[in-house]
Parts: structure tokens; sequence; C-alpha cells
């Protein structure tokens, strides 16, 4: 599929978000083609992910940077040269600054593993399960200037049962995420996004 759109994938750690994209993106008809996968640590299982699939990685290893601004660039400078057109996050545990929200705007995707804006940031679960919250989720958004602020594109909650831990929770949302998160990048990859300030519609009906 010659025409798919390229985009670079960021992780920091084990990668099974990105082995849930490298998956779809391998089927038949998919929209989106993974040109690069971008990690902020070396030595991570997501890359060794990429390398099996046979897709490029490309380390940009925060301590080699003194900024955000600096190491925003460089994950940008990195997506470009490989062509990519999109920045998709998955487990990526930098916040990007501005000037990536300006080189793609309306183009990066983060997956967020509860119903924003309820618990944005690093800690969504242990919070999530600490307020005894009995609904949580995934949100898929667009990235803004702000952390976990973007137009949201999709939601799907998920039940917290007694007794949970963050082990039960994150794997029951991580089934989710795995599942919905390669939708929406193909979604958004074939065009049926439309972007209105705060609003996301679907071209078509959403998964």
């Amino acid at each position: 599929m010659p025409d798919r759109l390229p985009i670079a994938v960021l992780v920091s750690g084990s990668g099974t978000n990105l082995q849930a994209i490298l998956d779809a993106a391998a089927g038949p008809g998919y929209a989106a083609q993974v040109a690069v996968v971008i990690s902020d640590r070396p030595g991570v299982a997501a890359l060794q992910r990429a390398q099996a699939a046979g897709v490029p990685t490309q380390v940009v290893a925060w301590d080699d940077y003194g900024d955000r601004t600096k190491f925003t660039a460089a994950c940008c400078d990195a997506a470009d040269a490989f062509g990519a057109a999109a920045l998709v996050l998955a487990g990526f545990m930098r916040i990007l600054g501005p000037d990536a929200v300006a080189r793609y705007p309306d183009r990066i995707l983060n997956t967020h593993p509860a119903l924003l804006p309820a618990f944005p940031g690093a800690h969504a679960i242990p919070q999530a399960l600490a307020h005894g919250v009995t609904l949580s989720g995934v949100t898929i958004h667009f990235v803004d200037e702000e952390v976990d602020h973007g137009p949201i594109i999709l939601q799907e909650a998920v039940e917290v049962f007694p007794g949970d831990d963050e082990n039960d929770l994150r794997r029951r949302i991580q089934e989710v995420e795995h599942r919905v998160y390669p939708q929406v990048i193909d979604a958004f990859a074939a065009g049926h996004l439309m972007v209105s300030g705060r609003i996301v519609t679907w071209r078509d009906s959403q998964p």
C-alpha cells in the first residue's frame, strides 16, 4: 500500500502499544506505515520490537540535551529524517515542547490511561485507585501545548473492581489501548478525523 501515511512512534519502555500498532500496520489495507520508532532511552524492549519488525529505530536520549526545547527539536528532526508526517506517542514518558505542536499541528496522537480530563499526568492509574472511582478508562487524544489536554478523539471506559491493584487495572486498560489505539491511528491516517477547536468529528462511525 504505497500511499500509506508515514508515522513516527515515540516510546520509552516495553512497547506493548507499539507492538499493537506494528501488528496492525502489517495487515492489509492499514492506512499508516511506521517509518521510524524513536526512543528517549537506549536498550528498551520497544526498540527490540521495532527491529524485529524491520522498522528503523532512532535513540534521542534525554540526557544528551540540556533542555526540553533542544530535546523536542531533536525528536522532530529525527521524525522528519524518516519522512514522518505525524507523531504517535506510545508509552512515551517525556513531555514535548510547543515546537512539536507547531511542527505537527493536529498530527500528534497520544493515549492516556484515564478518562480525561480526570487524572492527567504520569500517575493516572494509582490516582484513580486512590480516589475510589468505579470507572477509569482510555483516552486517545491529539496533543496540544498542555499536558494531557488536547482534543479528545476517543474514550472507552474500564470498570474498576473492588480489590483491584495497579497491575490489575493497568492490564485491563492496556487491553483496551491495544485494541483501540491502532484503530484510531488507522482512521487518522486515512483522513477520517476532522478537528474543529476541541471537537473531533469522525467521518465514519467510531470503532
